[in-house]
């Protein structure tokens, strides 16, 4: 294994980071309840990976079973517990516990407990994915035909 190829090509670095305050309110859905936080885009990373913290209410259930062809997806749970299916068991997730599912790993999670969770999502590589975020909710009126597009253009492919 070695180095990626060199991205940077000036002599004395440049000031580039970002910064986000804990603060910030989520870019969809309500702090404290279902909310999603858009820490590092694609954008950001330049399409080197998307970073987002999933704040989950109790009982708020979760996508059913599915795998991507183009992009990984981690889970690492920062608080509560998150059920996470690894293709083969469902697994209660705690604090501290993490997931790597590589393309074409089935997966899902849900928050099935009666207090609240919130996890981190990690895609690589960087993927549009806060487009997915805003629109599956108005999929409930799309015919099969639509849904099945959206579902194509975004790399997530439900088994069950």
């Amino acid at each position: 294994m070695s180095y990626p190829e060199q991205v940077y090509r000036g002599e004395n670095g440049e000031i580039s980071a970002s910064f986000r305050a804990e603060s910030t309110p989520p870019e969809l859905g309500e702090r404290g309840r279902d909310a999603i936080h858009y820490l590092a885009t694609t954008t950001t990373t330049r399409g080197e990976f998307g970073l987002y913290r999933v704040e989950m209410r109790a009982k708020a259930g979760g996508p059913r079973t599915h795998f991507h062809k183009r992009i990984s997806e981690s889970f690492y749970i920062l608080d509560g517990t998150v059920r996470l299916f690894d293709g083969a068991d469902w697994i209660d997730a705690h604090k501290g516990d993490f997931l790597h599912v590589p393309q074409g790993g089935l997966h899902a999670f849900r928050n099935d407990s009666d207090a609240p969770a919130e996890m981190l999502l990690l895609f690589t590589p960087g993927a549009p994915r806060e487009e997915y975020f805003e629109q599956v909710s108005q999929l409930a009126d799309a015919t099969d035909e639509e849904r099945a597009k959206f579902f194509d253009k975004h790399d997530s492919y439900f088994v069950d």
